[in-house]
């Protein structure tokens, strides 16, 4: 957590990329449904940190369309969700398509979902479930903008 109450998001999303990157294969393998295990994964994750304090809302209703994750955290902790609120989203997509075309969609989608909710912070994280690509090839980190918005995108 930063001075100012905020959690440092790119922090917790490289830790989840090293946590995937390491177990991924063996907690994955559990769920039924397959597309879905890694979406999953990264809820259990973030719930074990936010729940400290924080929400998060699934399938966060925004117009007509639906963000994948929105963590509010009270950057105070005496106020709680009646003073500052910090507010994030995260845009969860299972590569179908090239690399480049998912992450142009999610990017797409993610600012819309940031000026949408009044925020101007949010992530991209695209999971690639090619069997034959080893993971390592899969790891990026990238900076990116869409429109006015910094978003920052990780591949796994």
């Amino acid at each position: 957590m930063s001075k100012d109450g905020r959690l440092d998001f790119p922090k917790l999303l490289d830790a989840f990329q090293h946590f995937f990157r390491e177990n991924s294969e063996l907690w994955i393998e559990r769920f039924d449904y397959k597309e879905a295990g890694p979406q999953l994964l990264m809820q259990a994750f973030l719930q074990r940190i936010v729940n400290n304090g924080g929400r998060i809302d699934r399938e966060y209703g925004l117009g007509r369309r639906r963000t994948d994750l929105l963590v509010q955290w009270p950057m105070d902790e005496h106020l709680g969700f009646h003073g500052p609120v910090q507010r994030v989203v995260i845009e969860l997509k299972i590569l179908h398509k090239s690399l480049e075309a998912t992450i142009e969609e999610g990017l797409a989608q993610t600012a819309d979902y940031m000026d949408r909710i009044g925020t101007e912070e949010g992530y991209l994280v695209v999971f690639d479930r090619t069997p034959e690509i080893p993971l390592e090839a899969k790891i990026l980190v990238r900076q990116a903008r869409h429109g006015e918005h910094r978003i920052r995108a990780w591949g796994m």
